[in-house]
């Protein structure tokens, strides 16, 4: 895993060499074991590597046998093996064993379009010096981030915000239908970020510049049939053998690595199933495992991960997390989520990668994605009982509801957590009045999130399976949870349940065998329960939900107090200081706790808007 940045200039021919420096020293913890760049003409590209397969020759950037096309690379080629043996055969020529030389060769017999032979995690850039093109990619799914903004003529890129700012042209403002996005769904939704100006790559996206002709395109998305129009065969015998073969040959992809592999476990299912096929796919030496660890009893597994433990042999490591943490480790998770939060547990997310490389474990498999693929989400229950909700059908509100649900959506009938219209009046109250006058120009109700056209005549299942792909996946769980907080310490994360032709597949299994009599994951358990203790595929489904800002009000933490002071609300322009002082009074209150997460903790998200723009320095309104 890397980090990558450049800029490409449209107009004229330049290159900026301290500034891409600048650039790619910001990427350091994303790669700590060399750093490498190309100038030529008008572009320039950086690289910080994180050293994983072929650890003497694959520092990059990486030429083609003429030098005339460059490549960098944040990822990985889990299939690269068999492309680099079909390259071979037709002649091309390779200097290292690294897995993402593979993209120049398949570029150069391609084009654009091999990005339909891979399987992988990936954000790159190609430039070819003969047809003074730029290519820039992001994978499928958005495992890997890459961000952009054109502005004066010049294009500038990079795997994190932070590589963008370094360049002088950069904007600082920020975006303040990003922060609605936040106010309003589970995080902010590709192409929007924080900062206006600044966007991210759409997962299953490219970049096409040629000379100065720039195309945006989609080349993937997740696209499950309409209703009626596939025909689902086999029996779910058969159904179970496929998602097991394809999720062993997934395990084996992402245990490729020239460097000590581990995984993380939970004691859920999906961690725990994930852990007993690496112990069947794995050769050698035990595997090393990690766990977060809690003194509360209502919320500790470490029953279960001892468990699973036991089960696969692996060498455990348990990191006790204590809650006062959460406020010692805010600043930092913030610094790399380049986002304000709804919730605290990055703190623990970026505990356990600190873990893992504290104990010469660059690389980490886990096992985010089933639930998003497998109706793993109590919302999929209530589609199956077919409730609306508790409006009466003619009340008022009721109507409103389903306009907004359309305007969303394009279907009144569809329920994503929360009813969207009444949550315009929470926003506009927790807003300041300046950002009250000026709130149409930017309530995230007025941008479009989803391409409407892939829940159109799909089975109910599946239209949640998109939403929670598109507006929960990449840009939230993948992003700010994963792959920010797994490279703050330097370990790469891989996703089994997110290889390519592992979703194929699953697009293809019949509803019912993910959802069946109302039990989630229903074909996932089948599954588990060949390789599995019954006490793991028997349990609740968990959710680890950490304390929020009521816990962290009652904390003596120096600084949040200066956050939160009505002075500094009102001087920044951006919430109501009365509103976020009753909210701070009401949950200081003795007794007072948030039901998360059910409830919404309105006052987090001040807290780390707060810090992000102190850390960022963006401008007050």
């Amino acid at each position: 895993m890397c980090g990558i940045c450049g800029y490409l200039h449209l107009r004229d021919d330049r290159t900026e060499p301290p500034i891409l420096t600048a650039m790619t020293e910001t990427l350091v913890h994303r790669g700590p074991d060399s750093c490498g760049a190309y100038q030529h003409e008008r572009v320039g590209l950086g690289v910080r590597r994180l050293r994983i397969i072929d650890l003497e020759h694959g520092d990059q950037p990486l030429y083609n046998e003429d030098r005339s096309v460059v490549m960098i690379c944040n990822g990985e080629i889990f299939n690269f093996r068999q492309l680099r043996d079909e390259l071979r055969a037709q002649g091309h020529i390779f200097r290292t064993n690294c897995d993402v030389e593979v993209l120049i060769h398949l570029y150069e017999e391609h084009g654009v379009d091999f990005l339909h032979k891979l399987n992988g995690q990936f954000a790159f850039a190609i430039y070819d010096e003969r047809r003074r093109r730029l290519f820039l990619a992001r994978d499928h799914v958005g495992i890997n981030p890459l961000y952009y903004t054109i502005i004066d003529g010049c294009l500038i890129f990079g795997s994190e915000i932070k590589a963008i700012l370094a360049h002088p042209l950069a904007p600082r403002e920020v975006d303040l239908v990003g922060l609605d996005q936040i106010m309003t769904f589970p995080g902010l939704v590709s192409p929007r970020t924080m900062f206006k100006g600044i966007s991210s790559l759409p997962s299953g996206h490219f970049i096409l510049i040629d000379d100065q002709d720039i195309q945006i395109k989609e080349y993937w998305d997740l696209d499950y049939p309409r209703v009626g129009e596939f025909a689902y065969v086999g029996t779910e015998a058969e159904y179970i053998d496929e998602l097991e073969r394809l999720l062993l040959r997934s395990v084996r992809y992402r245990l490729q690595a020239d460097v000590p592999v581990g995984f993380y476990l939970s004691g859920g299912l999906d961690s725990s199933l994930i852990a007993a096929l690496i112990d069947r796919a794995h050769e050698g030496d035990d595997l090393h495992s990690f766990s977060i660890v809690f003194a509360d009893h209502a919320i500790d597994e470490s029953r279960y991960q001892q468990l699973m433990r036991q089960r696969v042999r692996s060498i455990h490591h348990e990191i006790a997390f204590d809650w006062p943490q959460i406020g010692a480790e805010l600043r930092r998770v913030i610094y790399h989520s380049e986002s304000p939060l709804k919730e605290t547990y990055n703190t623990a997310s970026i505990a356990l990668s600190q873990a893992a490389r504290s104990n010469g474990i660059p690389v980490i498999l886990t096992g985010e994605g089933a639930d998003e693929l497998f109706a793993g989400y109590v919302g999929y229950r209530f589609d199956q009982f077919g409730q609306r909700g508790p409006y009466d059908e003619y009340d008022v509100e009721t109507i409103l509801e389903d306009q907004t649900r359309t305007k969303l959506w394009g279907d009144a009938r569809f329920f994503y957590e929360q009813y969207y219209h009444a949550l315009i009046d929470v926003r506009r109250a927790l807003y300041s009045a300046g950002l009250n006058e000026r709130f149409n120009s930017f309530n995230c109700y007025n941008f479009d999130l989803i391409d409407k056209r892939k829940i159109a005549g799909r089975h109910p299942l599946h239209v949640r399976s998109y939403v929670d792909f598109k507006l929960r996946m990449a840009d939230h769980l993948l992003a700010d949870h994963g792959d920010r907080m797994a490279l703050a310490n330097s370990v790469e994360a891989r996703y089994p349940f997110l290889d390519i032709d592992l979703i194929d597949f699953v697009r293809t299994i019949p509803p019912e065998l993910k959802l069946k009599d109302f039990t989630e994951k229903y074909i996932l358990k089948r599954l588990a329960e060949r390789v599995l203790p019954p006490e793991i595929t028997r349990r609740e489904k968990f959710a680890f939900v950490a304390p929020g800002s009521p816990y962290l009000l009652g904390q003596p933490i120096a600084w949040l107090d200066d956050l939160l002071s009505p002075e500094r609300i009102a001087r920044e322009g951006y919430f109501d200081p009365v509103v976020v002082e009753r909210l701070r009074q009401h949950y200081r209150q003795p007794g007072f706790r948030l039901n998360l997460p059910f409830e919404r903790d309105l006052l987090i998200i001040v807290i780390t808007f707060g810090l992000f723009r102190e850390i960022f320095q963006l401008p007050c309104l």
